[in-house]
């Protein structure tokens, strides 16, 4: 997030039915965990058509989407450190996220010319759009809360559930229900969140049940919600438009939150790492985007589970942590039932029977 930064959604439109588009799904945020943050996985892709015009540049779009993926588990190592070494309060830094992204999108946008200043504030459903910042603002919180006392690949693997999630969710919100063998693939997905997390994870040592456990499936849930929102948002306003909007809640609303439980950082180090919440999850966006108009989803949408290796080497490197066998059997299990259920997507996406013959 924002591991809430890692996972994300590839649009499809059906421009026969009004009501809602037709999708395919692809999962990311986070970051994020910004879950965009195990932070992050945050997130707007561009419409079909945004690249159109661009050459497909398969190896770059591939290391843009590895870097951006980085970053997410930057931002998450770095709210994590926050916490437990600074005893820094999850509202301050989560706000420090929100503000830091938000000014750089109000700065940079219209200085490189993408949009006016008025135009990120042109939404065509405004209500939608701060229930969705509400979602992500919800997501943030939680998922730093989790990484209080959750290692980051137990995080980030349960992160990856929101991709399964938001495909189960697909039927009774949007009327596109799965089929049995994603089904399936959904069951087993949560499966193997049950094998990383128990049953030795889901006690913290003698102080009894894990709240981590509930906080991050709580990230997750509401980063779901945040994805299948995204998705029908995307049919009406620009990507950077409900990006800027997905900073909007946390920026202002988290602000008197923050100034209530406000530490003053200790030292420069700490400055600096808050300072850095919002460049991370800034341009792990920015990439995120950008490598989605250098190639299409099928080619990098599969590399956001490269969030899995660099979470593993931030929690080794910064927290001398090492997963076991358990949790990363439980990991390979989330992990493959994504793979499958985007590709199953795919397949159905380009199959002219698929409307017919949901599986």
């Amino acid at each position: 997030m924002f591991l809430v930064q890692h996972m994300h959604l590839t649009f499809g439109f059906d421009t026969s039915r009004k009501r809602i588009p037709n999708i395919r799904w692809a999962t990311r945020a986070p970051p994020v965990m910004d879950m965009q943050p195990a932070s992050e996985i945050e997130h707007t892709n561009p419409a079909p058509t945004a690249r159109s015009n661009r050459p497909v540049d398969r190896p770059r779009a591939i290391a843009l989407m590895i870097l951006a993926i980085t970053f997410f588990s930057a931002l998450d190592t770095s709210a994590k450190y926050l916490g437990q070494h600074y005893g820094m309060p999850v509202t301050q830094v989560a706000w420090s996220r929100f503000i830091g992204q938000f000014l750089g999108l109000f700065i940079l946008v219209p200085l490189f010319g993408s949009l006016s200043l008025p135009d990120l504030f042109r939404t065509k459903h405004l209500k939608l759009q701060l229930v969705r910042s509400v979602l992500m603002a919800s997501t943030t919180v939680l998922n730093f809360l989790a990484l209080q006392t959750l290692r980051l690949d137990q995080a980030i693997t349960i992160v990856f559930l929101a991709p399964l999630v938001v495909a189960l969710l697909a039927g009774p919100f949007l009327g596109e229900w799965v089929g049995w063998r994603r089904l399936v693939a959904i069951a087993i997905g949560f499966s193997g969140v049950a094998v990383a997390m128990a049953p030795t994870d889901l006690t913290a040592g003698t102080t009894g049940f894990n709240i981590g456990v509930v906080y991050s499936l709580s990230a997750m849930l509401a980063y779901a919600l945040f994805m299948l929102l995204t998705r029908y948002m995307a049919a009406f306003d620009p990507p950077m438009v409900t990006l800027f909007y997905s900073m909007f809640v946390g920026t202002f609303l988290g602000a008197p939150l923050a100034y209530l439980a406000w530490t003053t950082p200790p030292d420069l180090q700490a400055w600096l790492m808050l300072a850095s919440l919002g460049f991370f999850g800034g341009m792990g966006h920015w990439l995120f985007l950008h490598a989605y108009r250098l190639a299409p989803a099928s080619a990098v949408a599969p590399f956001l589970y490269f969030q899995l290796i660099s979470m593993i080497s931030f929690g080794y490197l910064v927290f001398a942590d090492v997963p076991d066998l358990q949790s990363l059997t439980g990991a390979a299990i989330v992990v493959s039932s994504g793979i499958y259920l985007f590709n199953r997507e795919r397949k159905l996406a380009n199959s002219p029977s698929s409307p017919q013959n949901p599986q």
